[in-house]
Order: C-alpha cells, then structure tokens, then sequence
C-alpha cells in the first residue's frame, strides 16, 4: 500500500492555487471546485478542494520533504510567514513551520535517512 495524496479544503481555489505553486508544487487537475498537484518528487499528489468554511480545530499537519531546507526558507520568506525558522529537531529532522492561506498547519523539512530509519525504528521481528 502506498499514500497517494492528501486532500485539504480550501474557501478560495485560486488563492490556494498560487500558494502551492509558489511552494514548488506542479498543477496537474483545475476544476471549479478541485486543484490537484504533483509533487516535484516522489510520487505523490497533493489536493485541494473547495469547502464553505474550513472546520474550526482542524490540526492535521502536512510535511513536504526537500534536500534544500534552508535553500527554500530563504526563497519563500520574503512571501510567506514561517511560524518557526528551520529548526534542528531533537528527532533529528530539520524542520520549518507555516501556515497555508485557509490555516492548514506544514511543516517543510529535511530527513535524510532518518525518515524511515531513525535508530529507535523497530526491529522487523518487533513489528506488527
């Protein structure tokens, strides 16, 4: 099994729009009432559908990995409001947090290995 994509909503399509192209994504499906994006690398889509009001509370967080953390930070600051700078994270990630223009929490950060093989990972007999 693979993810594909994730899905958020969004009061204003075209606002959304030009925020995630200038965050690197590529358009690949417009509707009046959906945009859907390529990630540049990967595999994976990302979409955004129109909704009335996004609900109150809603706290999924949404991670884009790229090599060039701190490369993307510098591009998008001047453009975008980063709650946290690129951040070494205990975790061993490297981490910068915003917000999209509808709330929606992301974080852009850099893994490396340590993704999907950190050193606490669970042994493969210990797995479910």
């Amino acid at each position: 099994m693979r993810l594909n994509q994730v899905t958020v909503g969004s009061t204003d399509l075209d606002r959304a729009e030009r925020f995630y192209m200038l965050l690197g994504l590529r358009l690949i499906v417009r509707t009046d009432d959906y945009r859907r994006f390529e990630c540049p690398s990967g595999g994976s889509t990302f979409s955004v559908e129109r909704v009335a009001e996004v609900p109150a509370g809603e706290q999924v967080t949404i991670y884009f990995e790229t090599d060039d953390l701190d490369g993307q930070y510098q591009r998008l600051r001047g453009s975008v409001d980063f709650t946290q700078a690129p951040t070494d994270m205990p975790w061993r990630w490297r981490e910068a947090r915003l917000r999209d223009p509808d709330g929606h929490p992301l974080c852009l950060f850099h893994a490396g290995a340590d993704r999907r093989n950190p050193p606490w990972r669970l042994p493969a007999a210990d797995m479910p």
